[in-house]
């Protein structure tokens, strides 16, 4: 998983892309393709 600055991007790069909150810290996860995990702080 990755932690980035800005998350905008890395949503678009997927369309199973799914963006949660958990615990106060943004994540982008996609169950069909998960090398695009990303998180945000």
């Amino acid at each position: 998983m990755k932690v980035v600055s800005s998350l905008k991007s890395h949503r678009k790069r997927d369309l199973n892309s799914k963006l949660v909150r958990r615990r106060g810290r943004i994540y982008i996860i996609n169950k069909k393709n998960p090398k695009f995990k990303v998180r945000q702080r």
